[in-house]
């Protein structure tokens, strides 16, 4: 079977009608939606239920704390039924395999799990950022460890930038689900991302997911620049 690799419209906004709009304008192009903290935050569980009803959710929450803490944060967020949710890996072992405990005892008979993705390094960071927080490796090598180091404690898949895709690969294989953010079309603005790549350079090296936001919802026909994206990864 041919890999596909998958388009995610991230929805940032407070505006909970101009999400409702985006969801109905791009939501049957693209295969999932986004709602990240910004519109989570916002506008509350209500307001993401009603935007992503019909649709995938992809709910990116990236929860870092406690295990118990996570844990429950996760059983509620269960509620909303997201295809994909997620944590940060730099939050250990324990945090990751009590949230994948937590979402597998909180579905229904019959119900499909959220896949629990563990955040490795963030796509705006890079060496000079990791190193301001006491982390001397490069973003390729500290990735490699968080990846393993979630994917051993339970994690579905990883999300992290289209540069550390095929490392990945190479040491996970492919089971880890990744979903790769910081994904710009050739002529669009990087913004505050640092480790970017095209849609059809992501799926060329093996992204499940790629994440787009503002090159989608800025432009100035978001339908048409969604299926220009998924024409992108159709030919890739």
């Amino acid at each position: 079977m041919t890999h596909r690799t998958r388009l995610i419209a991230a929805l940032d906004t407070k505006d909970r009608q101009q999400a409702l709009s985006w969801a109905d304008d791009v939501g049957r192009i693209v295969d999932a939606l986004k709602l990240g903290m910004e519109f989570t935050y916002s506008c509350g569980f209500e307001a993401v239920q009603e935007v992503s009803s019909g649709h995938s959710l992809f709910l990116d929450l990236k929860l870092h704390d406690i295990p118990n803490t996570v844990a429950s944060g996760l059983s509620a967020l269960a509620s909303l039924r997201p295809a994909l949710t997620t944590i940060h890996a730099s939050g250990g072992s324990e945090m990751i395999a009590r949230g994948r405990e937590t979402l597998e005892k909180a579905i229904l008979p019959g119900e499909t799990r959220p896949k629990l993705l563990a955040v490795t390094v963030l796509t705006s960071m890079n060496a000079e950022g990791l190193a301001e927080t006491g982390v001397d490796a490069p973003p390729r090598e500290q990735v490699l460890r968080l990846g393993k180091l979630a994917m051993q404690a339970g994690a579905d898949g990883l999300v992290c930038s289209a540069h550390e895709i095929a490392p990945l690969r190479d040491a996970l294989g492919d089971d880890p689900i990744l979903v790769v953010p910081g994904i710009r079309p050739a002529g669009a603005s990087a913004n505050d991302q640092k480790r970017i790549m095209t849609p059809a350079q992501a799926a060329r090296a093996g992204a499940d997911w790629i994440v787009v936001g503002r090159p989608i919802i800025r432009a100035e026909n978001p339908a048409r620049a969604a299926q220009a994206i998924m024409d992108e990864l159709a030919s890739a």
